[in-house]
């Protein structure tokens, strides 16, 4: 949680300087600002630390299509195992997004599910303030995605992340806006 509100207020003051410098979008390192730490309540973070990512995705109400796509897939297992893994988790809301008909079709055909979802999960744990110094990842899918930071924004490919650091036994749940497809799937 401290995190969080940490890359926040990173995002925030790094967007606020770079408002008043260029009328263009530039790229920017989070990094590169200094920000005082705060004292934070760790009570929700101690609790999502001892659930495994399968367990903090149940429990954070907002995943249950993803939950539902882990269990169809058959990663329930792997995903619960030590790791530790990095999930670029799409919401309930991004599922919804899909075109009309295409979360059936991949419900119901097993390997491109699990090629979709391992496409969202990166071997090693990446916390937001490692992330924004990358450029891609390697996924378990066996495809990279593409980071960018824009103006304070992390994207994932074309996904916003809109919450980051979301910690587990065995790993870090990043959330995004949007289901990325591996360019092999496009």
């Amino acid at each position: 949680m401290k995190m969080i509100k940490m890359l926040m207020l990173l995002i925030i003051t790094a967007a606020i300087i770079l408002s008043g410098c260029a009328e263009q979008p530039q790229e920017t390192d989070v990094n590169e600002t200094d920000v005082d730490e705060t004292d934070v309540d760790e009570t929700d973070v101690d609790e999502t630390e001892e659930m495994n990512i399968v367990e903090v995705a149940e429990s954070a109400g907002s995943f249950n299509t993803l939950v539902q796509a882990v269990q169809e897939a058959g990663l329930v297992e792997t995903l619960s195992d030590e790791g530790p893994f990095t999930v670029f988790a799409p919401t309930d809301e991004a599922f919804d997004a899909l075109p009309e008909g295409t979360l059936d079709a991949l419900l119901a055909d097993e390997e491109a599910l699990r090629t979709v979802l391992t496409y969202h999960v990166v071997d090693g744990e990446y916390m937001a303030s490692d992330i924004v110094d990358m450029e891609s990842l390697t996924t378990l899918q066996g495809e990279d995605i593409t980071i960018l930071v824009t103006d304070g924004d992390v994207m994932v490919n074309n996904a916003n992340v809109t919450q980051t650091d979301i910690e587990a036994s065995n790993g870090v749940i990043h959330v995004i806006d949007q289901v990325i497809l591996p360019p092999s799937m496009t």
